[in-house]
């Protein structure tokens, strides 16, 4: 495993802390603001929900963080972005009604929808999907972001193939942009 500033493939091991960094650097994103409103339980609440994220995305997408798990980036390759029922059962997502309550799960789910819809209007073709991508705060605006995405990026270029993701923050535009994506809708 690289240093705080080498990128290398998240370890099974690693992933409980990945999802605690995750969750810091999502607490106040206005998606997940939205799908989990009450501060005081977010923290807890999201922390599990990135834990499930990040285990489906070891066995079945690209995660990549440091040997500090100062940042991680879960991506998807072309079509891997509808997980089957065993996948769901064996990372522990069947569980998101429960864990994060039956009204955060419908808003989850109501946005996947409608997210799914976008995302296929605007790549309709075969693409990598930048699920997730945080930076605990002590290393923000130090370039690990885009450090953590390189892997792919580079392996999508060598491929011809794009790369997508949704940010529901606009400051991120710029940081994406500087890394090769285009604004292609709002919503």
């Amino acid at each position: 495993m690289a240093g705080v500033d080498g990128v290398a493939r998240l370890e099974r091991s690693q992933t409980r802390k990945a999802a605690e960094v995750l969750a810091r650097a999502f607490h106040d994103d206005p998606f997940y603001v939205a799908i989990l409103p009450r501060e005081e339980s977010r923290p807890r609440r999201l922390a599990w929900f990135m834990e499930r994220m990040l285990r489906y995305g070891l066995p079945y997408g690209h995660v990549y963080t440091t040997r500090a798990v100062a940042g991680v980036a879960c991506w998807f390759p072309p079509g891997h972005l509808s997980p089957a029922v065993r996948d769901i059962l064996r990372s522990g997502l069947s569980a998101l009604p429960l864990r994060l309550g039956f009204g955060a799960y419908r808003r989850l789910t109501d946005f996947m929808k409608y997210a799914g819809t976008v995302r296929a209007r605007c790549v309709p073709e075969p693409h990598w999907y930048l699920l997730l991508l945080g930076v605990d705060d002590p290393y923000r605006g130090q370039g690990l972001g885009g450090k953590l995405i390189q892997p792919v990026l580079a392996r999508a270029s060598e491929q011809r193939v794009a790369c997508y993701l949704e940010t529901e923050e606009e400051r991120n535009l710029r940081f994406y942009a500087r890394h090769g994506f285009h604004l292609a809708e709002e919503g």
